[in-house]
């Protein structure tokens, strides 16, 4: 796309800057690999860690290291969710709205942002059943995300 003010069109790539030379010693894949699938036993949420590891043991991009993203690494270990964390964390939101709702049924506003999120989980939904993360016939229903939030709780 052009942009507004020029006739010329912009750069629309994202690119990770090259790894610095650093006096901090660069740890192996695998051991990578085994902080990733510690931290992720411990109940951490992949973007939680991925946070721990650019802060505690300065690893700024994990893919760069493994040569593959942290959700294959827990695919290939057995420790992944079988909902994709995004929507755990939509769903947790929905939830939230609706205790709210039921105490508080004049707030407009939070009605519509309660559509909105689950307008979010339904388009979710379509993707991840298109592309097999969820199974065919799975449905979001606010009944059950609220059993679902309060097992993983």
């Amino acid at each position: 796309m052009a942009r507004l003010h020029t006739k010329r069109h912009g750069k629309a790539k994202s690119r990770k800057p090259m790894p610095e030379n650093s006096e901090a010693p660069q740890m192996k894949g695998a051991d990578i690999e085994k902080l990733i699938v510690d931290y992720s036993k411990q109940g951490m949420k992949p973007a939680m860690i991925g946070e721990t590891l650019k802060r505690k043991h300065s690893i700024k991009y994990p893919k760069q290291a493994l040569g593959k993203r942290m959700g294959k690494v827990l695919e290939d270990n057995d420790v992944h969710s079988t909902i994709p964390y995004d929507m755990l964390d939509l769903m947790s939101k929905a939830v939230n709205m609706h205790k709210h709702m039921d105490s508080n049924k004049q707030d407009v506003h939070n009605r519509i942002r309660l559509g909105r999120i689950e307008a979010k989980i339904w388009r979710l939904t379509k993707y991840y059943i298109r592309t097999g993360k969820l199974p065919a016939g799975w449905r979001y229903n606010a009944k059950q995300a609220e059993l679902i939030i309060r097992g993983r709780a």
